[in-house]
Order: C-alpha cells, then structure tokens, then sequence
C-alpha cells in the first residue's frame, strides 16, 4: 500500500526517550486531533528540519504507510517555542499537566481549533513564568467547557458563595491582577477536578 502524506500545523504534546534512531512524539493538531509522530534523530544536521521540542508549534510534513496510525516527520518548521517554559520547575510541571490532559484525551472534531488556541494561549501565558497554577486551572476549566460540560450551570453553583467569587476572579481577571493564595488555587483545582471525574468524561489522570 502506497505511502499518505499529510500537511498540518501542531503542538508537541509529549516526547518519549529517543532511540538511536527516532525521537517518539505525541502531536495535537487543529484539523486532525492527536498524531503519534516519529522525527528521525539528526546525527549531524536535521535531515528533517528542526528538531522538535515540548511545546513546540510547528508546520509540518508527515508520512504514514500504516493508516495513520504512526506518521514519520519527513519536513518540520517551526512556528512558536517557549523556552521559557523551561526556565522554572514549577512552570514547566504545570505546562506538563495541561499537554498531558490534552493528551490523554480524545478531543470532539469540532473542539479540535479551540483546544489548539487553548494550547497556543496558556503556552504562552506558561512562558511568562507569571501564576503558572492559575494558567492551569483556568485552561482545564475552559477546555472542559468547550468540549461541552456546562460547568458554569452544574458546577459552580455548587461552590460556597466565597469559593465561587474567588473562581470568578481567577477565570475573569489577567495573571498580573491574580490575587488568590496557591493553596486557594489548589483547593479550587481539586474541587473542579472532583467534579469532572464524577460527571463528566474528562480523564484528568
């Protein structure tokens, strides 16, 4: 059976330990969903462009021979990398959670372009360095949301009257006005993931 190939823009959602040959990746894109993708490992110059990284946006140039189950990497370029994310452990962990739910998760063809915006916004916001705990709670909310769950009718009525104005202020006010305690924010979290885990398929772990 002949070789199809597909063009698509995506994210790097997840890389496994490289063999001597092949770097394993876990891609999300907007018009496809999620991509099992294999880059050949450069051994001197990218023989397939750049070599991709966590986080990383890019167009690329895929290959497949086994109906999409795995694609090859034949050209890569990039379109956005946040090395900043990088830069702290506490960013960089909470990057990793959003890129893992992203993951683990099958998206709903027609949440696909708001779950790669969501991607490219609190990537973005991660690289800041600025409340990265609130860029978390606030992506999990919305991409609960988007892929359907009426969490503003069903869960938030829910929280004690303090709880859900503190809610509000997280989702509604930008990082740099962000006023609420990391415990406050992780309490929260829970809450909203006890709630998906019981009422919704949302797979957070």
């Amino acid at each position: 059976m002949p070789a199809q190939s597909l063009a698509t823009d995506a994210f790097v959602l997840l890389k496994r330990p490289p063999t001597d040959t092949f770097q394993s990746l876990t891609l999300f894109s907007a018009d496809h969903g999620t991509l099992l993708a294999m880059q050949r490992v450069a051994k001197k110059s990218p023989a397939t462009g750049v070599a991709l990284d966590l986080f990383d946006e890019a167009s690329l140039m895929l290959e497949t021979s086994n109906q999409g189950r795995t694609w090859f990497i034949k050209e890569a370029r990039l379109i956005a990398r946040q090395s900043d994310i990088g830069q702290s452990y506490d960013v960089l962990r909470h990057a990793c959670e959003l890129a893992s739910l992203i993951a683990r998760n099958q998206v709903h063809e027609e949440s696909r372009p708001a779950v790669a915006e969501l991607l490219r916004s609190a990537y973005a916001a991660f690289a800041t360095g600025v409340h990265p705990d609130v860029v978390y709670l606030k992506s999990l909310y919305r991409f609960a949301r988007d892929e359907g769950y009426p969490l503003k009718q069903q869960w938030f009525p829910t929280l004690p009257a303090t709880d859900r104005a503190v809610v509000a202020g997280l989702l509604n006010r930008p990082l740099a006005g962000q006023s609420a305690s990391p415990d406050e924010v992780l309490r929260l979290r829970r809450r909203l993931e006890e709630y998906l885990r019981g009422h919704t398929e949302v797979l957070i772990d």
